[in-house]
């Protein structure tokens, strides 16, 4: 994983850097249940990484330039791989390779610095804050209070941070990262094969067509719910009535359930519901009941992306496709916060489509 690297002559087609991998890590990890993942270099829109499961679900991390230090998208020097003998024509606009990305998080792990304390996902994020213009290596000691220069002073003196510079040259090239925790210590170099992609499942969402869409006010009240659910579990269930429906309820009948979450094993079922409630679903727009249902371990994928988010948005259309997006906000590098995505798309059951 670590080696000399081979391509030090080659003009980047990709330069990008962060002072905290943090949340560039996070971003990774709310995806990472499958190790192959589809990453596309966008010259405006930054770095998507893809991945999918069972040919029935598909997550998408959004990781956008504003996101970086330094963000440089360049295709005008592209130059062959020592594999290849011509360089590759190359989309000016964007590229996609494939990369395994559980080794890309071990990566940016490799000195233990990449997890984001629960402290930093609640409802006061630490600014991400530079005192001038500068890079942290343009600035000397001199006349400055000790750390001054040190990412510590913006996360907290006694906690250490990996700062990352990551390069890829073109097709064939590796992808490669150079991390360090701070500007006198040690460096380590990775470099990350990197493959041609294969297609990943297709699973466009048809916004004329959603039957429901939910905006949790907090990420936590959907996170909470799954979390409760036995793993063993086989399937989960989305009920949902229209307010006005729900509002009609007659005596003697039992009153049709706003939102209702319920989950179904071996070992019996379980049923949560969610009061009409702005403090706990800030939008709920229903046209008609639905009752769907998928796979619970492809819903339990979303646990790792909940624990980092801020809002959560549920959609699903009138075929039963299910549209998860997890908003998780990015300190910038020069002050105030920036909004990313995470989104998972899963195909409901055979037998249980929207109804």
């Amino acid at each position: 994983m670590s080696q000399q690297s081979q391509s030090d002559n080659v003009k980047p087609l990709l330069t990008a850097s962060v002072h905290d991998v943090r949340y560039f890590t996070a971003l990774l990890r709310g995806i990472a249940f499958s190790n192959r993942a589809s990453v596309t270099l966008r010259a405006d829109g930054g770095i998507t990484v893809t991945v999918e499961e069972a040919r029935t679900l598909l997550a998408t991390s959004y990781i956008y330039p504003d996101h970086f230090d330094e963000w440089s998208y360049n295709v005008d020097d592209i130059q062959a791989a020592p594999s290849q003998l011509s360089a590759p024509d190359v989309d000016r606009e964007s590229i996609t390779l494939e990369i395994p990305l559980n080794t890309l998080i071990e990566c940016l792990n490799i000195f233990g610095t990449a997890n984001i304390s629960s402290s930093s996902t609640g409802s006061k994020h630490k600014k991400w804050r530079r005192a001038d213009g500068g890079s942290d290596d343009e600035r000397g000691d001199e006349g400055q209070p000790p750390n001054v220069n040190r990412l510590d002073q913006y996360f907290g003196s006694n906690e250490k941070r990996t700062s990352m510079r990551l390069s890829y040259a073109g097709p064939g090239h590796p992808l490669t990262l150079l991390l360090a925790e701070d500007s006198t210590g040690p460096t380590t170099t990775c470099e990350i094969s990197t493959f041609d992609p294969e297609p990943n499942i297709e699973l466009p969402f048809d916004a004329d067509q959603t039957v429901l869409k939910i905006i949790f006010k907090s990420s936590f009240w959907l996170r909470d719910a799954l979390s409760e659910l036995d793993p063993s579990c086989d399937k989960i269930t989305f009920i949902c009535n229209p307010v006005e429906d729900v509002q009609r309820a007659q005596i003697g009948i039992p009153a049709k359930p706003l939102f209702r979450i319920q989950a179904t094993g071996a070992f019996g079922s379980t049923e949560m519901d969610y009061p009409n409630d702005r403090e706990v679903l800030e939008t709920f727009e229903c046209s008609r009941s639905v009752h769907v249902s998928y796979r619970f371990a492809h819903i339990s994928r979303t646990l790792r992306a909940l624990q980092n988010s801020t809002k959560t948005s549920l959609r699903i259309e009138e075929e039963g496709l299910l549209s998860l997006q997890f908003l998780v906000p990015v300190p910038k590098p020069r002050g105030g916060m920036s909004d990313s995505f995470i989104e998972f798309r899963c195909l409901a059951l055979d037998d249980a489509v929207a109804q």
